[in-house]
């Protein structure tokens, strides 16, 4: 899950908000392309995975599930490799806060853009609905305390859940989404993808509905254009449990995958605790 969200995000990074010339140019799946404008090189992770792996280390650590704690976490993960790809005014928050309790006082939570749904996909692993909905719920409102941005925020982590446990054919995915989340999640998106939450996650299910791949589903990731780094984190992220998606992702993408000491490696093998807390929560 882990290093298919961290690919996606690399990868997309590469291609946010480019124009469809250099898409259709690069988006080859060959290697991994710096974007003209950003700094991040290329096959570095942007924020959207740097998010994630808080999330997943919080669910690791099996500490109380609480703004305060996740917070710490939002700060420690940025503190401790600060890196390009947030939002500039919010990266300019993280760098002058000092801990998990600033953050709580200063933030302003009102976003409905995709920052909650794209740290989402983790949470998928609880072994119940409920228990999803309410920790990304928890999660989301932390940042984007509205109802779009909780909404795309459960949807991701849903989706995840949906291939985790085996609940029915990735065509249904939209339609079990929507028993659950309100919006309508099992129409395609078309075009661009815009900042909003829902529209990363609409356009994300909609590439794991027409793609039987994961390198597929990251090629039409990137074609959508707009926010697909984020598309493809959180379709991969999700897809990686699906049984009827192929695992075909190139081996240069891992091996290029920065790799640095929150890299490849460190990905890897928290992804190796992920998957053994899944295993547990599993029902008989």
């Amino acid at each position: 899950m882990l290093l298919e969200l961290a690919i996606g995000d690399a990868y997309g990074a590469g291609f946010e908000y480019v124009n469809r010339q250099l898409i259709r140019q690069f988006n080859t799946l060959e290697r991994y392309v710096k974007h003209p404008r950003h700094s991040t090189r290329a096959g570095e992770y942007t924020d959207d995975t740097q998010m994630s792996l808080a999330i997943a280390e919080a669910i690791i650590a099996a500490e109380a599930w609480t703004p305060s704690n996740l917070a710490e976490r939002f700060v420690n993960v940025f503190k401790r490799d600060p890196r390009e790809g947030y939002a500039s005014s919010f990266q300019a928050f993280l760098r002058h806060i000092p801990n998990g309790k600033e953050f709580l006082a200063q933030i302003i939570p009102t976003s409905d853009k995709s920052g909650a749904a794209m740290r989402a996909v983790p949470i998928g692993i609880f072994a119940t609905i409920d228990e999803v909905k309410e920790k990304t719920t928890v999660q989301a409102a932390i940042t984007h305390n509205t109802a779009d941005g909780i909404n795309a925020a459960v949807a991701a982590a849903l989706m995840s859940h949906y291939f985790i446990y085996g609940l029915g054919e990735k065509q249904h995915l939209g339609e079990f989404i929507e028993q659950y989340v309100s919006g309508e999640w099992a129409d395609a998106w078309v075009g661009k993808v815009g900042s909003k939450g829902w529209m990363s996650v609409k356009a994300a299910i909609t590439a794991i509905h027409q793609s039987d791949s994961l390198s597929d589903m990251l090629r039409m990731c990137i074609d959508f254009a707009g926010d697909v780094d984020t598309v493809a984190t959180i379709a991969l992220g999700a897809a990686s449990s699906s049984k009827e998606v192929r695992h075909d992702l190139p081996q240069h993408f891992i091996d290029r995958l920065e790799n640095t000491t929150y890299g490849r490696d460190y990905i890897i093998n928290l992804d190796a605790q992920l998957m053994k807390l899944i295993k547990k929560s599993q029902p008989a």
